[in-house]
């Protein structure tokens, strides 16, 4: 899709019109209260201004409830959250004011676009509301929203809302301890959850990152592709393409991926893209291992050059150039990253993509390469003695429910989405 198709979507998302309209009622200033909110006149226009969906002063039954602050309107106030978050307007000395480097953004839809949608994992407090029970997606926003794109990812595209709470729920709950819980507790952590889910949805949905079907499968739409590609390093048509071959060492015969991605690519985000073609959980630490030093996430007790500031072009420039990528230090899984070729960038390409690889992933913690043919042995042996033991650990059923062989390259490139589409937390 077209850069200027994209700013064609861009321009008409709801999100995108409220905030221009946003900017434009603001003026050069508006008085707020010494609470810091909207005055409560304001805030009765604004919502007419931006169709925000809030009802003032509902009646319910025979009863008019009085809405005494603007922070009871809850779209209004995820629509000011989003216009501070973006850059767009900003409060100084009791006023709320526009932030004039950024004017230029409101006749720009597809960098506005861009910059709301990097600003949406900051809105957590203003769209996941505070309660009884607060949710698991309150405390954990950014990454709870990663985990939704990664399931759609995982969903081949497209994830139920059944599902997508679901995959959120376990994602989240997986970092506490809830042994203790009682059921009842865990019932309504778990609604909460669902309900901010689904108000994130909806905004996204506005935002025209998210399209939701009748069915309620919820996708991913190619704004919301561009961006998330695009953080992993864009590359324009006609821009520097790297064609990488992974290759596993030691491996007879050879596991290896062969992959597309921009040249430019920053090492932290293609440490997880070989993670993903390769086939591994990213369970363990890892580094490159180059002439010029090694480089990975620094630490104390393990010295290392940090590879956010260090790029495959950096490392590998010229045809034929190559360095090591080494992973799980216990297993120590040695792999050559070799740069076959540099080639242009097509118009709509797809990058980073997996084009190609031959042989199975081993599986994570089985000793490396010797414990591995030690494995592939066992497995066909089902006389062996460590034969059940190592299909239960495996968690199979008989030995050639493990091909060695096997490699699609469909499922990588879907892990590979996975990742991509998991980059909200990616920095």
């Amino acid at each position: 899709m077209s850069n200027s198709a994209l700013a064609t979507d861009a321009a008409a998302a709801r999100v995108l019109v409220q905030s221009v309209a946003l900017v434009r009622w603001v003026g050069t200033a508006r008085k707020l209260t010494q609470t810091g909110r909207l005055t409560m006149a304001d805030a009765r226009e604004l919502v007419s201004v931006l169709d925000t969906g809030d009802e003032i002063d509902p009646t319910i039954g025979n009863r008019v409830f009085r809405t005494r602050s603007s922070e009871d309107l809850r779209g209004l106030t995820v629509a000011l959250a989003w216009a501070k978050a973006a850059g767009l307007v900003r409060v100084v000395h009791g006023r709320l004011v526009p932030v004039k480097k950024n004017a230029r953004l409101l006749d720009r839809p597809l960098e506005l676009w861009a910059a709301m949608f990097e600003a949406f994992d900051g809105l957590g407090e203003a769209i996941c509301p505070s309660g009884w029970y607060a949710s698991l997606l309150g405390h954990d926003f950014a990454d709870g929203v990663a985990a939704l794109f990664a399931g759609v990812a995982e969903g081949g595209g497209a994830i139920s809302i059944d599902d997508a709470n679901e995959w959120v729920w376990s994602t989240l709950a997986a970092r506490y301890r809830m042994g203790d819980a009682s059921t009842e507790q865990l019932r309504n952590w778990r609604m909460a959850a669902n309900r901010d889910l689904r108000y994130v949805i909806n905004e996204l949905i506005g935002l025209g990152a998210l399209t939701e079907d009748e069915a309620g499968r919820i996708r991913l739409t190619p704004l919301a592709e561009w961006a998330l590609r695009r953080r992993f390093g864009e590359v324009a048509p006609g821009g520097q393409v790297a064609q990488i071959k992974v290759t596993l060492l030691d491996t007879d015969p050879p596991v290896w991926r062969r992959v597309l991605m921009p040249a430019s690519i920053r090492l932290d985000r293609l440490d997880r893209v070989i993670q993903a073609a390769m086939g591994w959980t990213n369970s363990h630490l890892h580094m490159f291992i180059h002439h010029t030093g090694r480089y990975g996430v620094p630490d104390p007790e393990l010295p290392l050059h940090d590879e956010r500031k260090t790029t495959l072009f950096d490392l590998a420039n010229r045809e034929g150039d190559s360095f090591g990528y080494e992973y799980d230090f216990g297993d120590s899984w040695q792999h050559e990253i070799l740069l076959e070729k540099l080639i242009v960038a097509e118009p709509g390409g797809r990058y980073p993509v997996c084009v190609a690889g031959d042989r199975a992933c081993p599986p994570e913690d089985c000793g490396g390469t010797p414990g591995y043919e030690e494995l592939i042995e066992i497995l066909a042996d089902a006389g062996h003695d460590g034969h059940e033991d190592m299909l239960r650990w495996l968690g199979i059923e008989k030995g050639d429910d493990f091909d060695p062989a096997r490699f699609d390259v469909d499922e990588a490139n879907q892990r590979l989405d996975a990742t991509i589409h998991a980059a909200l937390r990616i920095g």
